[in-house]
């Protein structure tokens, strides 16, 4: 009897134990059961119709793209005086090549570089002239090109001097130099069409409006040669150029009033106007002298570049810069204004009897002098440093 009891608790031992075990084993099973569905759920997910698709091949194939960031290179108004033509008259031609010795380098080595086209070129039959209605020799055009400038904005006040003959004049020698142009058209389809520029393979929209023409009226049946600036029309024109899935947005802004060095309040209006519709960068000209820039999470605006080259002596007409900015686009759709650095720069003429115009470096032509090399005088020297520094508190702390 002892004997049985014993044999009976024995039993009961190892039925607890292998109970344990299988327990253990139900455990373990239902957590690798667990752990396969999950990975399974990770992989898969179940279509409307039934099949499968993989998820991580879908999040490979929306994989937010790389950042790109390019330069840009930006100069004011390019403007042509009699006395400038006469000045790169030689043999029969006029060459303003000589003109941009001392900046081509520093335009040339952006991505792309623009600026502001405030004359026309309707050719030698018309005859050359001046102030107040231009018509340049069309050479300034290659000339332009080959500074290192990559498109103009031509929608101005001075876009009508030559009528409507002299803004197809100018588009077709804008065409034969090779120079990318916005804000002046020859058809209805032009202007319908929005200049977008491939800069290392972001879609850069390029548009130009101007407040008007001096005056001139525009022919009737040709309103679509120039843009205007309109709220509506503009906003209009935006929309086109969103639909073209642009990356970034710049737009040349013919606004404010001459010789001021600050901007008025239809100017700043204007600008808010064009950042809460998209616009990432506003370049201003016009006032033939320069006004600030700023930079805000909207965008980045200067309000006027100054004079680029033109005849002019007025105070403060021949200072200007060349506005060098890095714009990145994020991966995330986000366009940022990195940095905005500028090179001060002056139109210098001397007393030579030709090639006197020079668009100098304002900070190269100082340091050369400094070292002896002296291409300028003592008072082109005292002068420089004095326009040097009105340009720096007139334009602002680069960034």
């Amino acid at each position: 009897m002892e004997e049985q009891e014993k044999t009976e608790d024995n039993l009961k031992k190892i039925l607890n134990v292998l109970i344990i075990l299988a327990i253990i084993a139900i455990i373990i099973c239902t957590s690798l059961v667990v752990r396969a569905l999950s990975q399974f759920s990770k992989k898969e997910s179940k279509l409307a119709d039934g099949k499968t698709i993989n998820i991580d091949s879908v999040k490979n194939e929306v994989e937010i793209p790389d950042d790109v960031t390019i330069s840009l290179s930006v100069i004011g108004d390019i403007m042509c005086h009699n006395t400038q033509y006469n000045d790169a008259y030689e043999n029969g031609i006029y060459d303003f090549s000589y003109v941009f010795d001392d900046i081509r380098e520093e335009l040339s080595n952006s991505d792309f570089a623009v600026g502001n086209l405030e004359t026309t070129f309707a050719g030698s039959s018309r005859g050359y002239s001046s102030y107040p209605q231009f018509n340049t020799p069309e050479s300034l055009a290659f000339a332009i090109k080959n500074s290192g400038i990559d498109l103009v904005s031509t929608a101005n006040n001075h876009s009508l001097d030559t009528g409507y003959s002299g803004i197809e004049s100018t588009i077709n020698f804008l065409d034969q130099a090779g120079l990318m142009h916005t804000g002046t058209y020859n058809s209805p389809e032009s202007q319908n069409q929005t200049i977008i520029a491939d800069i290392k393979g972001l879609r850069v929209a390029f548009l130009s409006f101007t407040y008007g023409t001096n005056g001139i009226a525009i022919p009737k049946g040709k309103e679509y040669c120039i843009n205007l600036i309109d709220d509506n029309f503009i906003i209009d024109r935006l929309n086109l150029a969103k639909q073209e899935k642009t990356d970034i947005i710049c737009v040349f802004m013919h606004w404010g009033e001459e010789y001021e060095l600050s901007p008025n309040s239809e100017q700043t209006r204007l600008a808010n106007l064009l950042f809460d519709n998209g616009v990432n960068i506003i370049l201003g000209s016009h006032p033939h002298v320069l006004q600030k820039m700023e930079n805000s999470e909207k965008g980045f605006v200067i309000y006027s570049l100054g004079n680029f080259v033109s005849g002019q002596v007025k105070e403060n007409t021949r200072d200007s810069i060349i506005l060098n900015l890095t714009v990145t686009k994020k991966g995330t759709g986000e366009v940022i204004v990195n940095s905005a650095k500028y090179t001060p720069i002056y139109t210098y003429k001397s007393g030579a009897s030709k090639k006197q115009y020079k668009v100098l470096d304002i900070r190269k032509a100082i340091n050369n002098f400094e070292f002896e090399n002296r291409y300028i005088s003592d008072d082109t020297y005292n002068l420089l440093k004095k326009e040097y520094n009105k340009i720096l508190s007139i334009v602002g702390p680069e960034f």
